[in-house]
């Protein structure tokens, strides 16, 4: 998330804080900033995480995910180690981008059998935004032995009026995801609210199914 200790290039700090902050969670949220997130998607996906960024283009930290088959009832419990980073950046006239990639080892409980096994998490997340509009796209992959299961979201926001740091930020979000490894049978769509202000902010919806979709992450 764009915020007060971002490390930019010299001579676009001004320009960059005429339109921050971001709209979009991102892996990595500020230099010696600590991120706390925790996502609800009904029974197919709950996840909460916590990364600390000892640079604007590094965080460390880790995770817990919970995923269950709406086919079959199958189910994973994922704790995981990660490192994410941000290899490249596009400072715009009036927007940004971004490109961020993460790996990260842990362990999973899996309903077919006791006891634990190893994992694997891989991703990588592209956004661009404005104060008005942003379009992100992600793929998250937990792997092991016995399980793949990848995660692709497509995420569309639209803000009725540009906002500043220190203002409530107001957004309409259109979201698509699938899951492989039959999680869920289709495209899950949604359409949230997105609400934050400062370094805190909460976005809810419901999704084609009428579940319950929502999200909530502070920085500090």
């Amino acid at each position: 998330m764009v915020s007060r200790s971002v490390v930019w290039p010299a001579g676009l700090t001004s320009l960059l804080f005429a339109w921050a902050p971001s709209v979009e969670a991102k892996p990595i949220a500020f230099a010696n900033g600590t991120s706390v997130m925790a996502e609800y998607g009904g029974n197919t996906m709950r996840e909460v995480q916590v990364f600390y960024a000892p640079r604007f283009d590094l965080s460390l930290g880790g995770g817990h995910v919970r995923l269950a088959s709406e086919i079959d009832g199958r189910t994973r419990q994922i704790s995981y180690a990660r490192v994410n980073y941000l290899p490249k950046r596009w400072n715009l006239e009036a927007a940004q981008a971004n490109v961020f990639v993460w790996g990260g080892l842990g362990s999973a409980r899996i309903s077919e059998r006791v006891g634990s096994v190893f994992a694997q998490n891989v991703g990588v997340q592209f956004d661009y935004e404005t104060r008005r509009v942003y379009l992100s796209a992600k793929t998250d992959l937990q792997r092991a032995d016995e399980f793949s299961h990848r995660i692709d979201t497509l995420q569309f926001g639209v803000a009725p009026y540009a906002h500043d740091y220190d203002t409530l930020a107001a957004w309409l979000l259109f979201q698509a995801r699938q899951y492989s490894g039959n999680l869920y049978d289709g495209t899950e769509t949604a359409v949230m609210l997105r609400l934050f202000k400062g370094n805190k902010w909460l976005e809810a919806g419901v999704t084609n199914d009428g579940k319950l979709q929502a999200m909530f992450m502070i920085n500090f």
